[in-house]
């Protein structure tokens, strides 16, 4: 019979396609980023959306100075998703991309092929070598937009905003220049993140911590008896109280402190203790060979850290230490101290003062001696005492880490060497303290400390003349609706205008904010956008009229930079140039710190937003999105600049992801070789893997990559690229005519558009949240296990081998329906692959999916009654689908289609089975349905109790066209078919 029955492969609708299986994604996505570019897709979506609700990404500038890391490509895909779902979704969705082009990196790069030259900087004109500066920069800027656009990021790269523009430079000094006229600039002296290598301040957000190696030391501090302790010691024999204590007990005590920067004991001005902490004084009773310690010698000390302080003085166990009493709070806050160093011979009377002994909430008994030495000039708890006190601030140490050179013992000694290496200062002063007898002990250990992330050396706390913006003062520009100062405003911005995702970043953000010090605007360095003011040479800081405020002349230095860009501030005659006739030229200086480039990007807001035509009506941004390192950086920043300037954050909506790491967790290094470059993953996967990977993961925690990971990346693509291509075979000729109404559709097709309403919630839903993982599994798990595994599966027949049927025309209508949504919804992700997939259906000279909006769907699709009957009919089906599992995997059959199973369900059941077909959902040739009781042995599902299945081979012949297994077979015009493939053939 099989051979005198024709070959029918060639009468079946089977799918036609070129849409390859193997995606060819790194040879293949440079064509689309060529036709993107060459139909000007991004600006044709502008005259498309004209009329629409602006919706505004503002880009956090990366900086011009070297290839993009994975970090990169994580943040700019992020963006992107963002920029297109926003757009398809019926918004005006406008992103301009921008680049942070000032300040040191760049400045340091140019320094070091100096170095390599034998140049020395301070020989170069500034103009020139700031024009070095702005050519490196400009490189590196076109080096980045081309590695950016590779991801597939849209936006509008032909006139992105550069810091250095001389607009933008023009707009950051007149913003600049608001905090100069509204009160809230000063000149201060506080401690700074200081970089001796680099010689400039150092914000928070420009420091990492590294562990290192430093000397800790213990140094006793004498007490000075007051006049009235002395008075009762000469007078009293046998006063019971607690100044005689103090006169007979204390007034040769000792308090101890411990400190890891033994540099800064020169610079001690007062040492605090805890108000909670529990004292003790006490007694040296016996002591090795080698010890810095006398026997009789008394020392006050934390409890809870007596044994450990001992320990490191060599006087360990109760034979060497006795604790004499408890040292009360009151007693010690009668107390005054002498510096370690007063009165050594050669010091001319440098430390020949008292040092107090001063409460302070900030000393705690968890490591130390429970006492804290406190330098006014090198730390910020030390600084607020030192206000709070009144203490003097010293100014020992020099730009270059090196005490000034009149410094008794220890004058041109550095705490870091110009490579960034230990100096001699700590060792000079440990040296002095042991021969003056002040050291207890010293130990080498290692901290984790802070360091430049540019040169990778240490930076200290130091006190140096620097420029404020008073974040607690009122800002007096009428601008008072969140608040009448910098904080104020921030604050209740961050509550009240703000939406974060995840909201954790709102916390992190509003505790800074709440406990932050002055912001420091100035940095000692040439590359960057001046302070443009001047100063009254024969005035002091706290004078009225230190700071020149004058509109003329600052009208002057902005016409200049909109003109000739910053560097105008540095030409010859400037000053004269821009003081005019109004200001006597000689009564004034010329200040020449730079901004902190944070200030630059902080003020993007108004050149970008507010300036530009593509920036946003209300000069303020839907979203802000970086990384969470951002909160300290250009969240902060840009919410203490918009608050100064207009009063409140520039950003309605701030989304925060994390850092990313090696597939095992580790945080990526070029020293471990760990990284992962995104053109090393393009060139082997390509841009939409990557874009896979961003999609899947959940990116508001760290997010791990690896070869690993990206396989199963690979695999996910591969899985959803066969449904695709399933979609595309099955529509190859499909036209308008084809169509059917949902009304004439079958049951199956209506559950279909059920779950495509549903679905079509959920996704824009999601994507107003930002939710792209959500979104992702969402339409994947539907594609690959609704529409793959069920739906695709059981309609395959009726694709290929039906007729002009009512049921096949349903199931192309609906897989037209389909595919508009799923490449529509995919493509925010799938950039690149979504465009070869509509081009495979739509291929004109001007098409582009990245040109239409997410389809509509009728709400009236949503049927929830249908999809209760078909979640049992599921259920059914899937205690059948597992009993020919079973069979198969024993060899009984090959394929469903050999199978005739008897199905034991309720009445009730049974009745929702005779309104579908339920042989052709189950893919078998018949099926029986019964209300009998299930035989013993029968199989079934433990969460499907009231189904059963007994296995039954299907009855008949083969047909040679569907292979169905038939009684009719065989008794029809056409030789060895089916009834159904019969009427088919006509």
């Amino acid at each position: 019979m099989c051979a005198e029955t024709p070959d029918y492969k060639q009468t079946l609708n089977l799918p036609r396609t070129d849409f390859p299986m193997r995606a060819g994604l790194p040879k293949r996505e440079p064509e689309w980023l060529t036709r993107w570019e060459e139909i000007g897709v991004y600006d044709r979506l502008r005259d498309k959306a004209e009329g629409r609700k602006p919706f505004t990404l503002h880009d956090g500038p990366p900086y011009a100075n070297g290839h993009l890391h994975i970090g990169h490509a994580l943040n700019k895909i992020l963006k992107d998703m963002v920029v297109r779902s926003q757009q398809m979704m019926g918004n005006d969705a406008r992103y301009v991309p921008g680049w942070d082009c000032h300040g040191l990196p760049i400045e340091w790069k140019i320094e070091e092929q100096y170095r390599a030259k034998g140049r020395d900087k301070d020989d170069v004109n500034v103009v020139d070598f700031r024009q070095e500066c702005r050519k490196f920069a400009e490189g590196w800027v076109d080096i980045q937009r081309d590695e950016f656009k590779r991801l597939g990021i849209t936006g509008n790269w032909a006139d992105p905003y550069l810091t250095m523009n001389f607009h933008a430079e023009r707009v950051i000094a007149e913003e600049f220049q608001k905090f100069l006229m509204n009160g809230t600039l000063y000149q201060g002296s506080k401690p700074v993140m200081w970089s001796p290598v680099e010689k400039t301040a150092l914000a928070e957000a420009e420091v990492e911590y590294h562990d290192r190696q430093t000397d800790a030391i213990w140094v006793r501090f004498p007490v000075v008896p007051s006049d009235e302790a002395l008075a009762l010691l000469d007078e009293a024999t046998d006063f019971e109280g607690t100044l005689f204590e103090i006169a007979t007990d204390l007034q040769t005590a000792k308090v101890l402190i411990w400190t890891t920067t033994p540099w800064t004991i020169p610079q001690n001005r007062a040492v605090c203790f805890g108000p909670n902490i529990s004292y003790g004084l006490y007694e040296i009773i016996g002591r090795p060979e080698e010890c810095w310690a006398s026997i009789g010698e008394k020392m006050i000390v934390a409890d809870a850290l007596a044994e450990e302080v001992f320990a490191a003085g060599r006087l360990a166990g109760d034979e060497m230490i006795r604790r004499i009493r408890d040292v009360t709070i009151e007693e010690l806050s009668a107390l005054t101290l002498a510096h370690p160093l007063r009165g050594a011979t050669g010091a001319n009377g440098e430390w020949d003062f008292n040092v107090p002994l001063l409460p302070g909430d900030h000393v705690t008994d968890d490591a130390g001696t429970g006492f804290v030495h406190t330098a006014p000039s090198h730390g910020d708890d030390d600084y607020a005492i030192g206000v709070k006190h009144g203490l003097p601030m010293t100014y020992n140490i020099l730009d270059d880490s090196s005490y000034r050179a009149d410094l008794p013992f220890f004058g041109g000694e550095a705490v870091l060497k110009p490579n960034g290496k230990p100096g001699g200062a700590s060792k000079v002063v440990i040296d002095k303290l042991v021969e003056v007898g002040a050291l207890l002990g010293r130990r080498r250990i290692t901290i984790s400390d802070a360091h430049s992330w540019r040169s990778k050396a240490p930076v200290i706390r130091l006190n140096r003349p620097q420029w404020f913006a008073a974040i607690d003062k009122a800002v007096g520009d009428g601008q008072d609706t969140y608040g009448t100062t910098i904080r104020e405003r921030a604050l209740r911005s961050i509550d009240e205008l703000v939406t974060w995702t995840p909201q954790t970043g709102r916390n992190r953000l509003y505790s800074m904010i709440e406990a932050r010090p002055d912001w420091v605007l100035s940095r000692q360095r040439a590359w960057g956008v001046p302070l443009t003011c001047f100063v009254k040479k024969d005035a002091q800081p706290t004078d009225p009229d230190y700071l020149l405020r004058n509109e003329a002349v600052n009208a002057r230095v902005l016409q200049a930079f909109e003109q000739e860009g910053a560097d105008a501030w540095y030409k010859e005659g400037a000053k004269e140039r821009f003081l005019g006739n109004e200001v006597n030229h000689e009564d004034y200086t010329q200040v020449f710190d730079i901004l902190d480039v944070w200030f630059d990007s902080g003020s993007t807001h108004a050149f970008v937003l507010r300036d530009r035509e593509d920036g946003s009506e209300d000069g303020m941004a839907d979203l802000y999105l970086e990384g969470t390192d951002q909160h300290r950086g250009w969240f902060h920043s840009s919410m203490l600049q918009a608050c100064g300037t207009k009063g409140h954050a520039p950003y309605r909506g701030v989304l925060t992801h994390g850092f990313t790491l090696d597939q095992k967790g580790m945080k990526m290094s070029k020293s471990i070789g760990n990284t992962i470059a995104p053109e090393q993953v393009i060139k082997q996967y390509g841009a939409d893997i990557l874009r896979l990977w961003v999609a899947q993961s959940d990116y508001t925690a760290d997010l791990r990559i690896g070869d690993e990971i990206l396989k199963g990346v690979a695999d996910s693509y591969r899985r959803l690229r066969n449904t695709l291509r399933f979609m595309l075979g099955s529509l190859a000729d499909f036209t308008e005519a084809d169509r059917i109404a949902p009304a004439e559709m079958p049951e199956l097709e209506r559950w279909v558009l059920h779950r495509l309403a549903a679905l079509d919630q959920q996704v824009r839903e999601g994507y107003a949240r930002y939710d792209f993982q959500g979104v992702f599994q969402a339409v994947f798990t539907f594609a690959t296990v609704e529409l793959s595994a069920f739906y695709f599966d059981i309609r395959k027949d009726a694709l290929y081998c039906d007729g002009d049927t009512t049921r096949r025309r349903a199931a192309r209508t609906v897989l037209d329906i389909l595919f508009h949504r799923l490449t529509k919804w995919l493509a925010p992700m799938l950039t690149f692959t979504m465009e070869e997939v509509w081009l495979e259906r739509f291929d004109t000279d001007d098409s582009s999916i990245h040109l239409e909006d997410f389809a509509e769907t009728p709400v009236e699709w949503r049927d929830d009654v249908l999809a209760t009957k078909w979640a049992e009919v599921r259920k059914v089906r899937r205690v059948v689908t597992g009993a020919l599992e079973v069979e198969r995997t024993a060899k009984v059959i090959g394929a469903s289609l050999e199978a005739a199973p008897v199905v034991y369900v309720s009445d009730k059941t049974a009745k929702l089975l005779e309104t579908v077909s339920f042989d052709d959902l189950c893919i078998t040739s018949s099926i029986v349905v019964s209300t009998d009781a299930a035989p013993k042995g029968a199989f079934r599902l433990d969460d499907v109790a009231d189904v059963a299945v007994v296995f039954a081979q299907a009855e008949g012949e083969k047909c040679q066209r569907c292979w169905k297994i038939l009684p009719d077979v065989g008794t029809h015009a056409h030789a060895g078919v089916c009834s159904r493939c019969n009427d088919a053939l006509g």
